[in-house]
């Protein structure tokens, strides 16, 4: 388990405002946030839809720039971060797992985990690569691409790729959204078991209570703003 050695919270928003779309249509989304979330914690972020839940994450994530406030992650500001300075950050410290795998189709199980760490500088891609698939059960499918994998072994090597740079951070936006039950619940014990045994802070969109209470602390989002914080 995660010893808490690292000074500080591993993310830290404050007045947090942003707003999405153009000129008439322009909506305010994330409204005033300041939330902390210590190091090693694993959240479940919960409300209603369209209540900003993972515009947020999008945010802690560094994949959307807030209009106002301060992003820090990991130690990092991200406000003061450009695109490129922000990208290297990502590949380095945020791993992130979508509802939808974002696999890239022409490329296989191995290589859809192993070149994002080459592009981070990585060294040992492939080997590490080879080790987080074999980690998710999917050490017999290396050369697999996407199409030819399942939904839930897609979602395993998204998960792979997540975890494979040992980030501090790994974030979750509905990951076991478009799979069943039982497939869906080895997702999210792939996610904890990251969690727990790498000492990893989680954020964790989701619509599930029950999933929700999982994680050690509950934070609430209504129409943009924090609603409920406790554990």
């Amino acid at each position: 388990m995660n010893s808490n050695s690292q000074a500080g919270p591993a993310i830290a928003l404050a007045g947090v405002n942003l707003s999405l779309g153009q000129g008439a249509a322009r909506v305010h989304i994330l409204k005033d946030i300041d939330l902390h979330i210590g190091t090693g914690e694993a959240i479940g972020l919960v409300g209603p839809s369209g209540s900003g839940k993972s515009t947020l994450l999008m945010v802690m994530a560094g994949l959307e720039r807030a209009d106002s406030g301060t992003v820090a992650v990991a130690g990092e500001n991200l406000t003061r971060l450009d695109e490129d300075a922000l990208a290297r950050f990502r590949g380095r410290n945020i791993g992130i797992v979508f509802q939808s795998f974002h696999l890239i189709p022409t490329m296989t199980a191995l290589e859809n985990v192993a070149v994002p760490l080459e592009l981070a500088g990585m060294v040992d891609a492939a080997e590490r690569a080879r080790a987080e698939l074999a980690a998710v059960g999917l050490g017999e499918r290396l050369d697999h691409y996407p199409a030819q994998l399942s939904g839930g072994e897609q979602q395993r090597v998204a998960v792979a790729r997540a975890l494979a740079p040992n980030p501090a951070i790994l974030v979750a936006d509905e990951p076991t959204g478009n799979l069943d039950e039982d497939t869906g619940q080895q997702i999210i014990d792939l996610l904890f078991a990251g969690h727990t045994e790498r000492g990893t802070t989680l954020v964790l969109v989701t619509h599930d209570g029950a999933l929700a209470r999982r994680c050690g602390r509950v934070v609430r989002l209504r129409s943009g703003r924090v609603d409920g914080d406790g554990a």
